[in-house]
């Protein structure tokens, strides 16, 4: 992406209007005033061309997969094979059967909880994990936990924000088999030193899972680089349907590990007293999957390529600081979350109103973002607050958005002041 000038703006050569152009909803108003969506964090709105591609297998190739001798088996089958490939190229796995289709990052975080946790960790063992986790990275390891007698532990938050490698190194001595951290925290944007973090869980004997729900929509993601075991992604929050994400994980690991669900597709044989299972990636793929989202979910990461990742990357943070300075000028209002290099997300809480009062009111002004903990208690106690409001921005957001949001906050400030 080319640099701005001075007397440029990043949405001259990033083609905003054109990336906005294919996304209807965004045309669509709000108690009278055109829409505003500062919520992707939540879920990303999708382009039309995803669409089509779901509505196109709905209409011409739809049948259930891997099964079918017929034609429209076949068809629907090549579909979605063709969309795991597109997932495999999009983080840069080795292998396509690498790629395992879950219905969204919960799941898989629970499929390494209750598969490879499960099995390979025994009483005594302890599962590390932050104070900045999405609960779909606690919940987990807390009922595997108490099943298994295993211990959970947490790395600190710093004041900023910020992941504590010093904490980490301590707590990785104290019998640590498993790292389980996010990317990047749906909360404070934080981008974790994620490269650090799995060299040294290895060095230490653990393996690595990392959430990147919220890093593979900002951010170029390459597993191989980072040399994690196991990457978790969901598609709704990368402008593809809901229903659909994926577990990479190695090779090695995902044959080692016993299936996580029993079923149609994942079998080799089946008798009445035994049975057998396939091999990679069917044998944790039960039953019948969410085919025609898989397609659309191939067709959103390959928009977003055609853009280019590293172009959305930038023009993000552009925006994201330039919001970052906007609100800051706002009385009464503090944003948590200020590490360097952050996501395009922004959490904020303004003196006298309620988070939930302030999205209320936001919503009354067509600007759309979020209130509450974010399914992220552990680190809303950490800063001392019940709630946060939360502006995430998206590719197909503005400086006007911004504009927007930061006119409605100073209304909400005024009217609590």
């Amino acid at each position: 992406m080319a640099t701005a000038t001075a007397s440029h703006t990043p949405e001259d050569v990033f083609d905003v209007e054109a990336i906005r152009a294919q996304f209807p909803i965004l045309s669509e108003e709000v108690h009278g005033k055109s829409l505003v969506y500062l919520d992707t964090g939540a879920s990303a709105q999708k382009p039309q061309l995803v669409m089509d591609a779901v509505d196109d297998m709905y209409k011409h190739a739809y049948s259930n997969v891997h099964r079918g001798a017929h034609r429209m088996s076949e068809l629907a089958t090549d579909r979605f094979e063709h969309a795991r490939e597109q997932v495999r190229s999009f983080l840069n796995a080795a292998h396509s059967h690498e790629i395992i289709f879950v219905r969204n990052g919960t799941e898989a975080c629970n499929l390494v909880a209750f598969s490879y946790a499960k099995k390979f960790l025994q009483e005594g063992d302890a599962i590390l994990i932050s104070e900045m986790e999405h609960h779909s990275n606690i919940v987990p390891w807390h009922m595997v936990a108490e099943e298994k007698g295993l211990r959970v532990l947490a790395v600190p938050v710093t004041d900023d924000g910020g992941f504590d490698m010093d904490a980490y190194d301590r707590l990785l001595e104290d019998g640590v088999k498993l790292v389980a951290v996010t990317h990047t925290s749906n909360v404070l944007g934080t981008v974790t030193p994620a490269k650090e973090i799995i060299r040294k869980a290895h060095a230490a004997g653990a393996k690595v899972l990392l959430d990147g729900c919220q890093s593979a929509v900002h951010m170029p993601v390459d597993v191989r680089d980072l040399d994690v075991d196991f990457y978790a992604i969901t598609g709704h929050k990368l402008y593809g349907p809901s229903g659909i994400g994926v577990l990479y994980g190695k090779e090695e690991l995902l044959n080692a590990m016993p299936p996580y669900q029993g079923g149609g597709s994942m079998i080799k044989t089946v008798t009445l007293t035994k049975s057998t299972y396939a091999p990679l990636p069917a044998k944790f793929e039960a039953g019948t999957p969410a085919i025609a989202q898989a397609v659309g979910f191939g067709a959103a990461l390959d928009y977003m390529r055609s853009i280019g990742l590293d172009a959305i990357r930038d023009y993000e943070e552009d925006l994201r600081a330039y919001a970052t300075q906007k609100l800051s000028a706002v009385p009464g209002l503090k944003i948590y979350g200020t590490m360097p290099g952050k996501a395009a997300v922004i959490s904020f809480t303004l003196d006298k109103a309620h988070s939930h009062d302030v999205s209320t009111i936001l919503d009354r002004h067509g600007v759309a973002i979020r209130a509450g903990h974010h399914c992220a208690q552990p680190l809303m106690d950490r800063f001392g607050v019940a709630a946060t409001a939360r502006a995430s921005f998206g590719m197909y957001n503005t400086r006007a958005d911004v504009d927007r949001l930061v006119e409605a906050v100073e209304f909400v400030s005024e009217i609590f002041g």
